[in-house]
């Protein structure tokens, strides 16, 4: 599936073949603090899938726990998540699905980091709704 990406200020801009089955939603705490979230949901591309069409994302290189270096990307201008990926020499970007046009045609289809879940965030289907504006 052909998609197209953007931060919100649109300062970054990129376009990517996906697969939609191979979504998924992390659960780790490095995502829940970097994204904001109890969690966050992400669709791998390959690297020559994956192309920028306007700006250059900043870049934070995340060193786990292993010691695995993974390379965080993001609009320095409006703080946008764009992708993760190896540090060095990437072979997939995982990127973020709310930066996606297309996000509400891909829904994650896996779950990780599950250990980590934050229990409150399991079952929001019961809370109050507001109507939209």
């Amino acid at each position: 599936m052909k998609i197209e990406g953007k931060c919100h200020c649109g300062a970054i801009a990129y376009e990517a073949i996906v697969e939609p089955d191979a979504a998924g939603l992390c659960h780790c705490t490095d995502c829940q603090t970097l994204s904001g979230s109890p969690f966050r949901a992400s669709v791998p591309t390959k690297a020559e899938h994956f192309h920028l069409l306007q700006g250059q994302p900043k870049i934070y290189i995340k060193t786990a726990e292993s010691g695995a270096k993974r390379a965080q990307a993001f609009c320095a201008d409006c703080g946008t998540p764009i992708y993760s990926a190896a540090s060095e020499h990437p072979t997939q970007y995982n990127l973020r699905l709310g930066a996606l046009k297309q996000r509400a045609q891909i829904p994650p289809k896996t779950q990780a980091w599950c250990g980590s879940a934050l229990p409150w965030a399991q079952h929001v289907e019961g809370l109050p709704r507001s109507p939209d504006d």
